[in-house]
């Protein structure tokens, strides 16, 4: 059985490579922001966009909610986001992430790409999950995950998931 399967050469032995995060050089105003790329295959039948969130449920105890750091509407032609569409591909419909939140010094719009790891007190894991979707996903830039998950209810055909570790320091 092929399975809907998400990967990336970003992530190497379980570790994202530290040019995505704060160990990297990339950055808006503090902010690291160079996405890493990211490969599917074994797309759902139908497929019509798909959906990417990336968050850090490690960081909970850090600042009490999953913090966000990539939420994207992708076209359904794509079959994978190579290094740095974060920033260059204008085909996406990126969301607000978590630098925008009490705890981030971003305001919305700055805060409406890829947000790399910076885990401030210990190793932590990165999840990404990507959506395959039944329906052209139309949100506006800067959108928040809620509107994000309201929108996609009913209409997902597949999930395929990734785990990526980031060290707090080196």
């Amino acid at each position: 059985m092929n399975t809907f399967k998400l990967t990336s050469p970003g992530i190497n032995h379980g570790y994202i490579d530290n040019k995505y995060g704060k160990h990297g050089v990339e950055n808006i105003e503090g902010m690291p922001s160079l996405s890493i790329p990211l490969h599917w295959e074994n797309i759902p039948q139908g497929t019509k966009s798909f959906a990417l969130i990336m968050q850090d449920y490690d960081a909970i105890p850090v600042c009490g909610f999953s913090w966000i750091h990539w939420i994207t509407i992708i076209p359904g032609t794509y079959t994978s986001l190579s290094e740095g569409a974060s920033q260059k591909d204008s085909n996406l419909i990126q969301g607000t992430n978590s630098w925008s939140s009490a705890l981030g010094n971003l305001n919305r719009g700055s805060a409406s790409y890829f947000g790399g790891p910076a885990p401030p007190d210990k190793e932590h894991t990165y999840e990404f999950t990507l959506y395959a979707l039944d329906i052209d996903l139309k949100l506006e830039k800067s959108f928040h995950l809620n509107e994000l998950l309201k929108s996609i209810k009913g209409h997902i055909l597949g999930e395929a998931f990734l785990e990526g570790l980031y060290p707090s320091s080196l």
